[in-house]
């Protein structure tokens, strides 16, 4: 089906129906959630994409499914779209499936720690408004 169509165009359509579909389901989860101070919105895309890319990965790993195209499409192009936590989930997925917990701890932690630190160098070098 994907055979005939460049991984790039392959990656930039799923990414765009990655986005959209990100787009609708958080904005709907936010509304509907307006005094919640927790973010449950991207919460629940985190969730639901790490659901959908182990089912993928299931299929991948268990049953052979899809063709090269069609994982670019699915995995790197929806799902990358939909959320990129869910990418991390499945890398950190496999370093624990191959028993590699120091190098999966490692990516877990410094993830979340260089990612925060990384947000606030970003924040501190906009110049204020004053």
């Amino acid at each position: 089906m994907f055979e005939d169509i460049p991984p790039i165009i392959l990656v930039a359509l799923g990414g765009a129906i990655g986005s959209v579909c990100r787009f609708k389901l958080s904005g709907f989860v936010l509304h509907q959630t307006l005094e919640w101070r927790f973010p449950l919105g991207t919460f629940l895309v985190n969730v639901l994409g790490c659901l959908v890319i182990g089912v993928l990965a299931g299929l991948i790993l268990k049953f052979e499914m899809f063709s090269s195209q069609s994982r670019l499409f699915m995995i790197t192009g929806i799902m990358g779209g939909f959320t990129t936590f869910s990418a991390f989930g499945l890398e950190t997925f496999y370093l624990i499936r191959e028993k590699e917990f120091l190098v999966a701890s490692s990516y877990v932690l410094g993830s979340v720690i260089v990612g925060l630190f990384a947000v606030l160098i970003g924040f501190l070098l906009v110049p204020s408004s004053d």
